[in-house]
């Protein structure tokens, strides 16, 4: 199954190069993506297959994931012309970038209409997120929303993807200099994405803590002329 996709484990080099989660990534335009795929039987999951791709020309990786899902899920729009008794599975993604805008969109289209199939994502670097109105923000937070579960790879991670991916060879892995401290960089970058409120939301916390300091500004600085607080507030909201 996998051989039919990419090669069962990834070279080493290859693996270093493109997981390495440094701050300035030049030259890594390739996405890669390693993953499990395990069927769900109630409370139990089962190791279902695992493999690697990476982007093809005009294809994004995450979509292009899609499009062997049929293989990799039997089952996973049921059988039969009703799309009768359909497989629940669980995939599991360890990518060396966070998806683009693009893909999160259609990704979050695919999981709403396909309830049976849990999505969880470890990054290894974070995609154009470094604008606060980057639409790959927006993305994440879409996917999280979506019931996606997104994370920065950790030490552990990499370990995990090392031994499972790599084409190790029964060698130890290694942790470059900074993994850990651009782990850490990385994951409270990505919870401060996630965490963001909704516009409206913000919008009345700004218009009550701007009414509470006007309040605050007239009880101790009462206005001259009648109507000065209120023109005051006019000209800050």
């Amino acid at each position: 199954m996998i051989t039919k996709l990419d090669s069962m484990l990834l070279p080493r080099k290859k693996f270093i190069y493109h997981y390495k989660n440094v701050r300035w990534a030049r030259g890594r335009h390739e996405t890669y993506l390693c993953f499990v795929v395990k069927r769900r039987v109630g409370p139990d999951t089962l190791t279902f297959d695992f493999g690697h791709l990476r982007n093809r020309s005009g294809c994004h990786v995450e979509l292009l994931f899609l499009r062997y899902l049929g293989a990799l899920c039997p089952g996973l729009w049921g059988y039969g012309a009703a799309g009768e008794k359909r497989l629940s599975y669980s995939v599991t993604w360890f990518c060396s970038w966070s998806p683009c805008v693009n893909c999160s969109i259609q990704l979050c289209q695919f999981l709403n209409n396909t309830p049976n199939l849990r999505l969880r994502i470890f990054v290894s670097r974070l995609y154009f997120c470094d604008l606060e109105d980057s639409l790959e923000r927006e993305g994440l937070r879409m996917l999280t929303k979506a019931g996606v579960r997104i994370s920065v790879m950790s030490y552990k991670d990499y370990f995990y993807c090392w031994q499972k991916f790599v084409d190790c060879k029964k060698s130890n892995f290694k942790a470059w200099e900074e993994l850990h401290q651009n782990s850490v960089r990385l994951t409270r970058k990505l919870n401060r994405i996630l965490q963001v409120e909704d516009p409206k939301l913000l919008l009345e916390k700004k218009k009550t803590a701007l009414f509470k300091e006007n309040n605050f500004f007239i009880d101790f600085f009462p206005p001259a002329f009648p109507g000065l607080g209120f023109r005051r507030l006019t000209r800050c909201s």
